[in-house]
């Protein structure tokens, strides 16, 4: 081998070295401090800057509303399967309540437009678990409506047992689970 080419070697191998040590350094910094916040943008301010209406949150209400029909009303899902005492979930959910985690019994008012959910300790439901972000998900009041959307976790978000992608609609006494925390919104 030429000077040249050991030279070239050497200092590509002191580059590598260098990357993986940043990269050390910068998931050390995101486990101990939490990882940068970024704000996501709405579906009605993505939707206004690209010009389009905004998505609905299901395929079967964007099926529905392409049809012009009313789409179809599930009956809420509860963890006893019995009846609700609100018939067919109608009402407007008030409260927050935690139904199984280290809260067990919890409940949080429903003031805000926006409750945020992590292990933060700036967050709304701070919830204190090693399977929680640190800026987990994010509850938004959309009229009389609520709207949980997952924040990139890594574990991810669970409603009614599925995984959430993107902003869905979440009924009341429907389960939302975060990490070992389960909650549902209740009126």
């Amino acid at each position: 081998m030429s000077e040249l080419t050991l030279m070239i070697l050497r200092i590509g191998f002191l580059l590598l070295l260098w990357l993986f040590i940043f990269s050390i350094v910068y998931a050390l910094r995101s486990d101990l401090f939490g990882a940068p916040v970024r704000k996501l943008p709405s579906n009605d301010q993505a939707s206004a800057r690209q010009g389009t209406p905004p998505v609905p949150a299901t395929p079967v209400v964007a099926a529905a509303a392409a049809q012009g029909a009313a789409p179809p009303v599930a009956p809420p899902i509860t963890p006893s399967g019995g009846a609700l005492p609100s018939a067919g979930g109608s009402a407007q959910p008030r409260v927050l309540v935690i139904t199984s985690g280290s809260a067990a019994g919890t409940s949080l008012p429903l003031d805000d437009s926006v409750i945020t959910i992590g292990r933060s300790n700036d967050s709304t439901l701070a919830i204190v678990d090693e399977y929680t972000s640190t800026y987990h998900a994010k509850l938004a009041r959309s009229g009389d409506r609520w709207l949980l959307t997952d924040l990139d976790s890594t574990n991810g978000t669970k409603l009614n047992g599925s995984r959430v992608t993107g902003t869905v609609l979440v009924p009341t006494y429907t389960p939302v689970t975060i990490g070992t925390t389960t909650f549902e919104l209740r009126p």
